[in-house]
């Protein structure tokens, strides 16, 4: 299901003026503190209306300010996850969740996921008879979740679900992030200003600065071309999804292939066949006219120059076609001149390290050095 958005909005000095759609799969809002991700969201749900504006999700509209429409926010079938669990501390967990599906009393023709597949999917089965102050963050942000998906929304909002957590709730949050962009069927927009995250939950990114939309499109192409803003320019890179092929018992390494080649990183875990998405910064790739020898680094894929892009700094952005494949390599000036870099140079991108993010690992993504 697609939604377009439409918003303008004016609060003393702020303006938002915001116009995307995005397709299925999660969205997600990045910007900086200020640049109205959390405004967009509050006039989604409904929660605050804009001064113009039209949201439409699949063949329906839920507000057309030209029109008079605005469908109040308990009508609009869409779930809002907030940086706290906001659970209501004076019912159980399963109390909780049971006002997630009372409040979708008159939609029960709608499609949404039952309360045993929501708790199997959340893993909160034992955390039922609980009050929300014996848990810890990450278990109410998934109690959250569960309720905000017993709703039966068309819509999933997530307004930074993990600003608030530490670095170990973080890493239980993410895998079931990923599940429900799975598996719940439903599209999610996530907001957030932390490109680890982006990289790895995103399949859409709009990129927002002071109110506007800065750039927008597939994450792999966003990420890669480094459009996240001049103070996210150095964690531009390529995204990569890639399977993991076997392991290397004897080095200790685990074999990844993709159609850029083949990668080894650090012994993973994961059983043969399983699903990665690789991160691999541009600041960490190097490019040589010739296959090199006697370098540490162990990965080193074959392809030619795409494009080049113009960065500050005296810098350069090269995009390195790896038979599909596309990374990016971020150069000084005088390289790319002594190299002769252009497009369609025959190159070796060697790959000082990259981020991966397993489906299922449970923890969060790290840089790992081959």
């Amino acid at each position: 299901m697609s939604l377009s958005v439409d918003l303008g909005l004016a609060r003393g000095a702020f303006r938002l003026d915001v116009t995307f759609t995005a397709p299925p799969g999660l969205t997600a809002l990045f910007g900086r503190s200020g640049s109205g991700k959390s405004t967009v969201i509050a006039c989604m749900a409904g929660l605050a209306r804009p001064d113009r504006g039209r949201l439409t999700l699949g063949d329906e509209t839920l507000l057309d300010t030209g029109r008079g429409l605005h469908v109040p926010a308990h009508r609009r079938r869409i779930g809002t996850v907030f940086q706290e669990a906001r659970l209501m501390p004076h019912l159980s967990v399963r109390q909780n969740l049971r006002y997630g599906r009372w409040f979708s009393r008159a939609r029960r023709d709608a499609d949404g996921l039952e309360p045993e597949a929501v708790i199997a999917l959340l893993g909160i089965g034992h955390l039922l008879d609980r009050r929300p102050t014996g848990l810890s963050g990450g278990e109410g942000q998934r109690v959250a979740i569960g309720r905000a998906l017993l709703s039966r929304p068309r819509l999933l909002l997530m307004d930074e679900p993990l600003a608030a957590l530490d670095a170990e709730r973080k890493a239980e949050i993410l895998p079931l992030i990923e599940r429900l962009r799975d598996a719940a069927g439903i599209p999610i927009v996530y907001v957030s200003h932390a490109v680890t995250e982006v990289a790895r939950l995103a399949n859409t990114i709009v990129v927002l600065e002071g109110g506007r939309v800065a750039a927008a499109g597939p994450a792999e192409g966003i990420l890669r071309r480094g459009e996240l803003g001049d103070f996210h320019a150095a964690e531009a890179g390529a995204l990569l999804d890639m399977v993991v092929e076997g392991q290397c018992s004897a080095s200790n390494l685990t074999r990844l292939s993709g159609r850029a080649g083949r990668l080894l990183v650090p012994h993973l875990t994961l059983a043969a066949g399983t699903g990665v998405r690789v991160h691999v910064p541009a600041r960490d790739v190097l490019l040589s006219l010739a296959d090199p020898v006697g370098l540490s680094a162990r990965n080193r894929l074959r392809g030619q120059v795409l494009a080049l892009h113009a960065l500050a700094e005296g810098t350069m952005l090269v995009e390195v076609d790896c038979y599909g494949a596309v990374l990016s390599a971020r150069l000084t000036r005088t390289s790319v001149a002594e190299l002769g870099l252009a497009a369609g140079t025959p190159v070796f991108a060697i790959v000082k390290s990259v981020a991966f993010d397993p489906a299922g690992m449970g923890r969060a993504a790290h840089a790992v050095e081959i």
